[in-house]
């Protein structure tokens, strides 16, 4: 698959939450499907750790189903299999852009780093409704996945696992008209993923690139804003900037692993062009704020 492809793809597993998270967020009124098209430019290390870059900007089309179960929303593209007004858990899908080991110098001459999408299970916590000081409603809520790798790159390949617990605050205008989120989270790696990113095998060493066998353990540490703005009902703006340590990264000491600290971004549109007449139904997601 063309790289500019998979990027796409992996772009598009990430945009339903991108753009949902500018609905309103009664979860009764809003339409049981959308369909539009948007497009996002979106800024991220090659890999955690690197001192490249990688860019993409992507038009995407996006589809919001809001299903009983199955749902493409806020949360991201999944199956929620239990919920209650305090808890849900579900099995989601996610994506992260490809790296071509030509355009990162540390990685010259080593296999490229393909397209990567991660599917698992996810519990995810209702912890505090808070109001803020402008007497918005808010609500904090922490999130417990455990996430499968998967690889694309000249077919379909199994590259570890990963643990991502995360604690999240998110406020909303009113009407929707906006929405603000802050979180921070840990990414633990099994030895396998820690492999893919970080082991130099002797047959890529060279003068300046030592072989290196990775470990298990934490990848990163983050936290990140996100940030939306609906100028009408069908057109929504979003963006979002993210800081990444990897100080105490157990593979730190890889010849890969160049720099401690990481930045990404992002900012996009979404465009719906049709909805359904007929209304999702079901409880209110742990996720969204009732103004």
């Amino acid at each position: 698959m063309h790289v500019p492809l998979k990027a796409a793809i992996a772009a598009a597993c990430l945009f339903p939450a991108f753009h949902a998270h500018a609905q309103t967020p009664a979860g009764a009124s809003l339409p049981l499907w959308e369909f539009g098209l948007g497009a996002a430019a979106l800024s991220t290390p090659a890999y955690p750790g690197a001192d490249d870059r990688t860019t993409r900007v992507l038009p995407i089309p996006f589809l919001l189903y809001r299903g009983e179960v199955l749902r493409a929303d806020q949360s991201g593209i999944g199956a929620r299999l239990f919920r209650s007004d305090r808890l849900e858990f579900d099995v989601g899908l996610s994506g992260a852009l490809p790296s071509d080991s030509d355009d990162v110098e540390a990685r010259a001459g080593m296999p490229d780093l393909g397209a990567l999408f991660e599917f698992g299970p996810r519990l995810k916590i209702r912890v505090a409704d808070i109001d803020t000081f402008g007497g918005q409603s808010g609500r904090l809520r922490a999130e417990l996945p455990l996430r499968a790798v998967i690889e694309a790159r000249g077919g379909l390949r199994r590259q570890g696992w990963t643990f991502e617990p995360k604690l999240a605050y998110e406020t909303r205008g009113e009407r929707g008209l906006w929405s603000f989120e802050a979180n921070t989270s840990v990414v633990f790696g099994d030895k396998r993923i820690n492999r893919y990113f970080y082991e130099v095998a002797p047959q890529y060493a060279t003068a300046s690139r030592d072989a290196y066998s990775a470990d298990a353990g934490l990848v990163l540490a983050r936290v990140g804003l996100f940030a939306t703005r609906q100028l009408n009902p069908d057109v929504r703006l979003f963006g979002y900037v993210r800081y990444e340590s990897y100080a105490g990264s157990a593979n730190r000491d890889s010849p890969l692993h160049l720099k401690n600290s990481g930045t990404s971004a992002g900012i996009g549109f979404a465009w719906t062009l049709a909805r359904s007449s007929r209304r999702a139904a079901g409880f209110e997601p742990v996720d969204p704020v009732t103004p």
